[in-house]
């Protein structure tokens, strides 16, 4: 007997690469992209009517974000896996969305053969990521375990260090600019620094970040 095809759900607001996404898988044997949405709303209302196997969803959607319709779409359907596809590579991110139930985590400039990959992967009870979310993740448990800064800090701390300023870093962590600032005061402080140069250079000597 001919094996059912694998069921997937597209939820991306972008067109372009929503339509991307759906010719990718569809010209695959063996994978039926039964809906595709902009929105994780349109797509928890079908969710019963759609029964995937696997959603494609980005994180950051109008409306519902990607992370709050994980457990959603969890109390739903609690045996479909998700596979996050996302620009966003925030360790906060990324944490809430594995913490929350996604079973892999790829940012968009993954390739075509790697989505093709995680998909399978995924379907075989694996975890797939990008190399650099697998780089992230395992530098979080690199770290110095007695530090003295939260995970936020550590987080914000970080993205100071690829050079990213505070509006930036509060955009891609849903927080407001004053809320970064306040942070940033805190992490001065706990490190005894006055700039974000020594702040940097105290956190890589101390294994901080």
């Amino acid at each position: 007997m001919e094996e059912k095809p694998v069921r997937i759900v597209i939820v991306e607001d972008d067109k372009v690469i929503r339509e991307g996404y759906r010719f990718l898988i569809g010209e695959k044997q063996g994978y039926q992209v039964v809906n595709a949405y902009s929105t994780a709303e349109q797509a928890i209302k079908k969710l019963t009517e759609d029964q995937p196997d696997l959603v494609m969803l980005d994180v950051g959607l109008p409306g519902i974000s990607g992370i709050e319709a994980i457990p959603r779409i969890k109390n739903i359907l609690p045996q479909v896996l998700i596979l996050i596809c996302t620009v966003h590579d925030t360790e906060e991110i990324i944490f809430r969305a594995l913490t929350h139930g996604a079973s892999g985590y790829l940012t968009k400039n993954s390739s075509a053969v790697k989505i093709m990959e995680s998909i399978r992967e995924i379907m075989q009870g694996g975890a797939s990521m990008s190399a650099n979310v697998a780089q992230l993740v395992i530098r979080s448990f690199q770290r110095n375990s007695h530090s003295p800064l939260s995970r936020r800090e550590t987080q914000i701390l970080e993205e100071i260090a690829k050079g990213k300023n505070r509006r930036v870093i509060a955009d891609e962590l849903f927080i407001d600019n004053e809320t970064v600032k306040s942070h940033i005061k805190n992490i001065y402080a706990k490190l005894n620094v006055h700039s974000k140069a020594d702040a940097i250079r105290t956190a890589r000597e101390n294994k901080l970040i």
